[in-house]
């Protein structure tokens, strides 16, 4: 007998909450205690008055994981809001990276040129070392990464995703 295994896909959920402590903790916590993982997770106020926030989480499983995650976090007090934006349809996504790349000579040159090509910034810049700012899809961070291992990547800070649903809606 061959049991069929669903596939994993990745999903980008925008969950807004009171912004109280304790909150950010308990959400990371009911994904720990399932086993779950978060790829990504950032925070911002969303109100003027800095009661509301949203959490993006960015996640992989199954769609009956997804779905058992959505639902978990939406009966979760002070949580007002789960949208699985991969589901509700077109969004975008932007990811920020600070990436330092140490290298002389060609590797020095090929770096400031990929950058070029990344429409990567250079943010600080030493004789012997860039720290370029990179912003983008989190596929083309990937890319740009993998790139500069090759002529010096040594380090790299990442922001994680944020997302907002595109149109005139708002969640």
């Amino acid at each position: 007998m061959h049991i069929k295994q669903e596939a994993t896909e990745r999903h980008t959920l925008s969950v807004t909450v009171d912004n109280e402590a304790g909150i950010l903790a308990r959400i990371a916590g009911l994904f720990s205690a399932r086993g779950y993982n978060i790829d990504s997770l950032t925070v911002a106020d969303v109100t003027e008055d800095e009661k509301i926030s949203r959490i993006t989480i960015v996640t992989t499983g199954t769609p009956d994981v997804i779905e058992q995650v959505v639902a978990q976090l939406d009966r979760m007090i002070p949580v007002h809001n789960v949208t699985d934006l991969s589901v509700l349809g077109p969004h975008v996504e932007r990811e920020l990276a600070l990436v330092k790349v140490v290298g002389t000579g060609d590797h020095r040159i090929e770096a400031l040129r990929l950058a070029e090509v990344y429409r990567a910034r250079v943010v600080d810049s030493t004789i012997s070392s860039f720290i370029f700012e990179v912003t983008g899809g989190t596929e083309k961070i990937d890319k740009f990464l993998e790139l500069m291992r090759e002529v010096g990547l040594v380090e790299v800070a990442r922001t994680g995703v944020a997302a907002i649903v595109r149109g005139k809606e708002a969640l």
